[in-house]
């Protein structure tokens, strides 16, 4: 049967003596929290356990707790009289218990700094070269499907031009109409201050064909493709399908990159189009019925005041938009690990990712056709 517990408490001009004894654990100890939570921790502590007959983690958890609590305050802090199986076991309880963590992190110096713009910008750098590379196995399986098209998965490539284009069809033609119509209001609501309401058509026309009916368009397919092609990827990443299909000697960039990507390619300058036809159809509209031109006198103003190198530009840059949806979409699909969060964050990213990248590309090729002359 269990001793029950002593303490016995002497309080001296600089000290604070405490003595237990019997068994002190999880039966017992109960009635030794009050009396070592009532030790002031403002003097040092001297621990008497040459009393103490059996002692488990309960106990040794209490006499760690005023340890810590004398300790923080500044005091000393004393054991005596304890065998080394009991000093075992409060070192060990000692070493568990969690530590108190610091809530005011020092100020960053100007090292700190520079190292995360350094490991910002190697990080950058190492995705750009990730990517290329990505690039890279897409151009080359390319150029083996050239010479051994057997390889070429050709039902794959009919069913995401499907997914890719034909299915797109009605949300990118509905979005470039409505920018046509707002086009056309905005425009005439200030145009219409210097009396030359006829200019909307200039404005719609070159607005569209040049950068928003291409622009637009890819970032709505960026953000319906790349995250499926990343979320097909990584789950099939994710039940290791990726990997049986090496160990039956499939290639995965041929079987799973190449129909992606060429279907972009493929579906992504006819998208284009229907942008371009829809927003300039809208902004018709909104013409005739604003300021009262026809449909005639729009198209003859269109076909007068624009040139066919406004359409050019724009589709010019489809091809390199639908590669940068691909490979981005595609790359973050192989990234994925083993658990649901990386597929959502590698699904986000490669949205976020692919937006941002065709849009910086458009911003590239603004400047280089202002510079041709084009």
């Amino acid at each position: 049967m269990a001793a029950p517990p002593g303490i016995e408490i002497t309080v001296g001009a600089g000290d604070s003596r405490v003595a237990l004894s019997g068994d002190v654990t999880i039966y017992t100890a109960t009635g030794l929290e009050a009396p070592l939570d009532g030790i002031a921790a403002d003097r040092a502590v001297r621990l008497d356990l040459s009393g103490v007959g059996r002692l488990d983690t309960a106990g040794a958890w209490m006499i760690a707790a005023l340890q810590r609590r004398i300790e923080a305050a500044g005091q000393p802090f004393e054991i005596a009289g304890a065998s080394a199986k009991v000093e075992s076991l409060l070192a060990t309880v000692s070493g568990a218990l969690p530590k108190a963590e610091d809530d005011t992190p020092p100020p960053p110096t100007l090292a700190d700094r520079l190292e995360r713009v350094g490991r910002s910008v190697v990080s950058g750098l190492s995705f750009l070269l990730e990517l290329t590379a990505y690039l890279g196995v897409f151009l080359a399986r390319m150029g083996r499907a050239l010479r051994h098209p057997g390889e070429f998965r050709f039902t794959a490539l009919v069913h995401h031009c499907d997914e890719v284009g034909v299915k797109a069809v009605p949300i990118v033609a509905l979005m470039a109409f409505l920018i046509g119509v707002v086009l056309a209001f905005q425009g005439a609501t200030q145009l219409q201050q210097f009396g030359a309401e006829v200019f909307v058509v200039d404005l719609i026309a070159i607005s569209i064909l040049r950068e928003l009916g291409i622009l637009l368009t890819s970032i709505i397919v960026a953000g319906r493709t790349a995250s499926a092609f990343t979320a097909a990827i990584g789950s099939m990443k994710m039940r290791e399908e990726i990997d049986a299909m090496r160990t039956l000697g499939l290639d995965p960039a041929m079987v799973l990159f190449v129909p992606r990507i060429l279907a972009l390619l493929l579906m992504l300058p006819v998208l284009g189009l229907i942008a371009n036809v829809a927003g300039l159809l809208g902004g018709a509209l909104m013409a005739w019925i604003d300021l009262g031109i026809s449909p005639a006198m729009f198209r003859t103003r269109l076909i007068e005041g624009t040139d066919v190198s406004n359409v050019l530009v724009g589709l010019i840059k489809a091809p390199f938009f639908a590669l940068i949806i691909g490979v981005v979409g595609c790359h973050a699909g192989m990234q994925v690990k083993s658990n649901a969060e990386s597929l959502g964050q590698m699904t986000s990213s490669a949205v976020v990712v692919s937006i941002f990248a065709v849009i910086m590309a458009d911003a590239i090729f603004s400047v280089f056709f202002a510079q041709v002359g084009w």
